[in-house]
């Protein structure tokens, strides 16, 4: 699949972002009543679940004051309805259960590309998204649509080190992302796993024993395993060696490491993928095709 030609923001992502206001959007669209009856969700929404609880609150919330924020909608391609949701499936949901009769939204012309970069972006503007989640909707956004990791700071309000950041947490082993995902790891103990060839003894470590963020991070500079040798001060990286690992591990999503020759004029550059997509996104990232 060949990357998108655009280097900026898309369309979708600018359109997404303007503030909309009770009587007219910030680039200049109506605000119109339209019956919820009407009005039907994308069945391509890449976000399946939605918490019960975060529905019953928005619920009540929509009682009391109304729905404040329009929806965005464009004409329903698949024609099983007059409009079709672009952002705000949540806010449709929490007003069918208040029993509303209609909801305000703004009508844009948007194609399949688009509608799908805004549900991107509309699932990482949630706050409770964990960090796979974010970095997950970071690479797509990256991948799909070019984006890079500055336009993506800039655009959402992040630093670039946070999205760097998050977009590294996806080098790890399935099983540590499952364990962060579960909310048995932070953020900060699977940084501190990231730069390890075998992460996953150590993070087993701090699950069992609930080790701190800084002693992973002792446990990880100076790994401590039963019948291992520490490492010799000669192998040791420096810290330019590891920042370059995980600046690649977060553009390629896959765990690379590098080791240089004693004689410092070479070396080699590993790269650990999981499965054979893992194998196929990289033959056809190093092939120019994506």
């Amino acid at each position: 699949m060949r990357k998108p030609d655009r280097k900026g923001l898309g369309r979708g992502l600018s359109a997404l972002l303007v503030d909309v206001d009770p009587v007219q959007s910030s680039d200049g669209a109506s605000v119109k009543s339209v019956p919820i009856e009407q009005i039907a969700p994308n069945p391509d929404q890449p976000r399946r679940s939605f918490a019960e609880s975060d529905l019953e609150d928005l619920t009540r919330s929509i009682r009391e004051k109304g729905v404040i924020q329009p929806l965005i909608v464009r004409i329903d391609p698949t024609g099983v309805a007059k409009y079709q949701i672009v952002a705000g499936e949540r806010r449709w949901r929490a007003a069918q259960r208040a029993q509303l009769h209609e909801l305000p939204v703004v009508i844009r012309e948007f194609n399949d590309t688009e509608v799908l970069e805004i549900a991107i972006i509309e699932n990482i503007q949630r706050s409770d998204l964990n960090a796979v989640e974010e970095a997950r909707g970071y690479k797509q956004l990256m991948e799909k649509f070019g984006h890079t990791q500055e336009k993506l700071a800039e655009a959402l309000g992040k630093s670039r080190s946070h999205i760097a950041n998050l977009l590294r947490l996806l080098s790890l082993p399935t099983p540590i992302l499952d364990m962060l995902v579960e909310g048995q790891l932070t953020a900060g103990h699977a940084r501190a796993l990231v730069p390890l060839a075998d992460p996953l003894p150590l993070a087993n470590q701090i699950v069992q024993q609930s080790l701190s963020v800084r002693e992973a991070e002792k446990r990880a500079k100076t790994p401590v395993e039963p019948g291992t040798r520490k490492p010799s001060s000669g192998t040791k990286k420096d810290a330019d060696t590891k920042s370059l690992e995980g600046d690649l591990s977060a553009a390629l999503g896959l765990t690379v490491t590098i080791d240089h020759r004693n004689d410092g004029q070479g070396g080699q550059v590993n790269v650990t993928y999981r499965s054979l997509d893992d194998l196929d996104r990289l033959c056809r990232l190093l092939s120019g095709e994506i």
